[in-house]
């Protein structure tokens, strides 16, 4: 009797879903919109007759008072014990944590880093009321009657243009490591408003369509009628919303995370009968490995890991308070999205496995760029502006890109999107790889595998 009512349910469940789906497959379909451009004002105050547009270069410095502040609060630090054989399975564990934070306060050059970090120009410049921070790398040795293809790179949260340090000099300069100059590229890399060195917005509603916008005005300014684009977290939001309010200057969009909201009946189909019939959905054994079963790979996955959004997207302010006090409260906070988000499976590990694709060196670096220039609250609070009034909800959600697209699609990505749902939304994929290995953050654990998609795709993008 039982199983016959949970038959039944599962039914109606089913015909629910199928209605739904026919019903805006029907009413939505053909809606041929472009999402609009705007404008905006996020500086404080009101805003003036005329913005000073100039370009500004910028270094990455630090005081000892900022370095001494920094070490006095780690010192201050209260650790609670871990509960026994807990490993990363209730977040960062504190024995290890312990480890790190002594690194970071006895072995961690942070000099050496700001060595690394100046190598290459940094600029700032003023748009639409913020000071917005991004790095320029161009290729040193370009050959005579060559011109560098200019790429927008941009990151995500809890990452910052620090991520993309490896890849650069792939794309740039892709001789001297072993690769064709069939493409050579110049590299933008863009801090969001409110992360690292950007200014935060000073009002409400500073959300992806507005940095879209800043960051197209930035390329203009830059002189760049064409570009191509490139982003995985928050950066495949934004980079995805510029194709579709600039899609004549977006020449291509290469994405590393993709994220499709959609109710049409083919996804619907798929998600229950794709397993059973793969060939039916276009499914290849990997989409089947990822993504079954369903509810373990999906919801149940989704639950243990977007705790944090639900915080952000509602009350940032409130958890931030606390991160923008702490120095290791922040370290612990972001490093475990680096454990847990690069492989669900390091949570079973004693150090998170946080150095089998990483060093202590990068993940500090990082973090100091988020405590140095008190960042926390306002990069969470971009979650608030994006998804605060719901998931999918935005008229971006609801738009196709048209735009050639490239899809890099890594293993352990918090979230696997097939390319049936992936066409979705994204009505010229060019490209779509499945990557061999790496996780959410696919410039910074694999920049080789990444600069060869990103050529790979801009070489199809070129023939057409």
């Amino acid at each position: 009797m039982v199983a016959a009512l949970e038959g039944i349910m599962i039914l109606e469940i089913l015909v629910a879903l199928v209605l739904g789906a026919l019903l805006y497959h029907f009413l939505f379909k053909g809606k041929d919109e472009t999402l609009p451009m705007g404008d905006g004002w996020w500086g404080a105050g009101q805003r003036p007759d005329e913005e000073n547009e100039e370009i500004r270069p910028f270094t990455i410095e630090t005081s000892d008072e900022e370095l001494k502040d920094l070490f006095r609060r780690i010192d201050e630090t209260r650790y609670a014990e871990p509960l026994e054989g807990s490993r990363f399975n209730y977040g960062f564990n504190s024995k290890h944590l312990r480890k790190v934070v002594a690194y970071w306060k006895e072995g961690f050059n942070w000099k050496k880093q700001l060595e690394i970090l100046n190598q290459y120009p940094h600029f700032k410049t003023k748009i639409e009321g913020l000071d917005i921070h991004f790095l320029h790398a161009k290729p040193k040795n370009l050959p005579a009657g060559r011109k560098a293809k200019p790429i927008l790179m941009v990151h995500g949260w809890p990452g910052s243009f620090y991520e993309f340090y490896k890849i650069i000099p792939l794309l740039t300069d892709p001789t001297s490591h072993g690769l064709s100059d069939e493409h050579i590229f110049e590299v933008i890399c863009p801090s969001i408003p409110g992360y690292g060195y950007s200014e935060a917005s000073h009002k409400q509603g500073c959300d992806g369509i507005a940095t879209a916008r800043i960051f197209y005005k930035l390329m203009r300014r830059l002189g760049f009628r064409e570009f191509y684009a490139q982003g995985g977290d928050w950066g495949s939001m934004i980079c995805t919303i510029l194709a579709q309010i600039a899609p004549s200057n977006v020449k291509g969009l290469h994405l590393n995370m993709v994220f499709v909201m959609s109710a049409k009946l083919p996804v619907v189909l798929s998600i229950f009968f794709g397993q059973r019939f793969p060939g039916l959905f276009g499914f290849q054994e990997e989409d089947v490995r990822r993504m079954y079963p369903f509810m373990k790979k999906y919801f149940y996955y989704m639950m243990k890991e977007s705790g944090y959004m639900h915080i952000q997207s509602t009350k940032p302010d409130t958890a931030g308070c606390g991160l923008n006090s702490s120095p290791v409260g922040l370290c612990a906070y972001i490093l475990e999205k680096f454990s847990t988000w690069t492989d669900p499976d390091f949570r079973d590990y004693e150090d998170g496995g946080l150095e089998r694709k990483f060093t202590l060196d990068d993940l500090l670096t990082n973090i100091m760029i988020y405590w140095l220039t008190g960042s926390i609250v306002s990069s969470m609070r971009f979650y608030r502006e994006n998804i605060g009034g719901g998931l999918g909800t935005a008229d971006h959600d609801k738009l196709p890109v048209k735009v050639p697209t490239g899809i890099a699609s890594f293993p352990n990505e918090l979230v696997h999107c097939p390319l049936l749902w992936a066409k979705q939304k994204f009505l010229n994929i060019l490209s779509f790889s499945y990557m061999p290995r790496g996780g959410h953050f696919g410039a910074f654990e694999e920049p080789e595998l990444m600069a060869k998609d990103i050529r790979q795709f801009v070489g199809k993008v070129e023939q057409k």
